[in-house]
């Protein structure tokens, strides 16, 4: 049996995964997991079809039944007219919005909560944009612990039924999702109810990284070379780098592999990380007054900046801006032409495509995964 412990992101502080965890405290950075023990051998792929088939790569003990509600094993989908539209050699879609709640945030939350239940927390919080609520709500249903959410009030009214159905305590905040965390962070100190905030816990990010190596096992241990992200919070961009680091270094993919170019989509309105790429930092400042209906993207101060913009500089990546006009117009190009009830995160990935194809900064001979984070039924009334 494999053990983990928690390694800051930052600094050379280590600590073991035995209890529940928030940031580093001695420089107050993200925390991340760690393996110890025997690698992982294709053999030890659990005969299941969701994301705990990677159980050898996941923080979960050998005595524990996963808080599971079926996430993940998404299909990665062949689009030949997305490809021939943008110019290039190939593209799949990866079809989140099929996952429980309609989101790929169903991932992080099975994991979050798996290990929650485990330590025998109170109860969970969360700020949420929309879908990290609604699957935070579903997962502490299913585990039974306590759940509140606190939520934009201009998030959407499908989701906030979401979140009331599976009987989690809502409450609506004026503002965006840094406001939104701020209340859920005071209330996490006044009640003892474990704040599972994006990367203010280290498990949630376990859970994404299986998008990785789900796309991996895909493609029969081949990577494509470009993987266009839609980047809010940018834990799936982070675990998914994470996890193509740690196949590397078992041996899963052959030495000489190519790692995808990990890029960062985002709305014009607000795009922080894309800012700071352009200025070379390697920080990013907070976006003033955030603005775009796709509700995932709407987070002006991701507490990952650093990583998200270490995995794009590593992997030789980009990010992109994209007009709300865009956003739309590849929103329905997408469910137009592909079948996929696309989100407009996952249209917003999309006009990064054609844009960067457009200006020759993906080439035609390019291979390229392009996520749908989500269901576009989650933005209908």
């Amino acid at each position: 049996m494999r053990s983990w412990r928690l390694e800051c992101s930052a600094c050379e502080h280590k600590q073991a995964g035995d209890a529940p965890a928030t940031l580093c405290p001695a420089c107050g950075q993200p925390l991340l997991v760690e393996y110890d023990g025997p690698a992982p051998r294709h053999e030890d792929l659990l005969n299941r079809w969701d994301m705990w088939r990677y159980s050898a790569f996941l923080p979960v003990r050998n005595t524990e039944a996963p808080v599971s509600l079926g996430e993940g094993a998404t299909p990665l989908l062949d689009a030949p007219a997305l490809a021939r539209a943008a110019g290039v050699e190939r593209v799949w879609v990866k079809e989140e919005g099929l996952n429980p709640t309609g989101s790929f945030k169903a991932r992080g939350m099975s994991a979050a909560v798996t290990r929650a239940k485990g330590f025998g927390v109170k109860g969970l919080v969360v700020p949420t944009a929309g879908n990290a609520g609604a699957a935070l709500a579903a997962y502490a249903a299913s585990a039974s612990i306590p759940a509140r959410v606190y939520a934009p009030r201009e998030t959407p009214v499908a989701i906030l039924n979401t979140i009331r159905a599976f009987g989690a305590d809502l409450v609506l905040v004026d503002g965006h999702i840094g406001d939104a965390g701020k209340q859920a962070r005071a209330f996490a100190a006044e009640s003892g109810y474990f704040d599972v905030s994006t990367l203010r816990e280290p498990y949630r990010i376990e859970g994404k990284k299986t998008m990785g190596l789900e796309i991996a096992e895909q493609l029969e241990w081949r990577l494509p070379t470009h993987i266009i992200y839609p980047t809010g919070g940018g834990t799936g961009l982070i675990g998914m780098w994470k996890v193509f680091r740690e196949l590397c270094t078992i041996g899963w993919l052959p030495r000489a592999v190519t790692l995808p170019r990990m890029i960062v989509a985002q709305a014009s309105g607000c795009a922080p990380i894309v800012r700071a790429w352009v200025a070379g930092a390697d920080r990013a400042t907070p976006w003033e007054n955030p603005r775009t209906y796709a509700a995932g993207l709407r987070v002006p101060g991701p507490l990952g900046d650093r990583l998200i913009l270490k995995a794009v500089r590593e992997s030789g990546g980009d990010a992109v801006a994209i007009s709300e006009d865009d956003i739309r117009s590849s929103t329905s190009a997408m469910a137009r032409d592909t079948g996929i009830d696309a989100a407009p995160e996952g249209g917003c990935a999309l006009a990064v495509l054609r844009t960067m194809a457009r200006d020759g900064r993906i080439g035609r001979d390019s291979e390229v995964v392009v996520f749908n984070t989500g269901s576009g039924a989650s933005y209908r009334t």
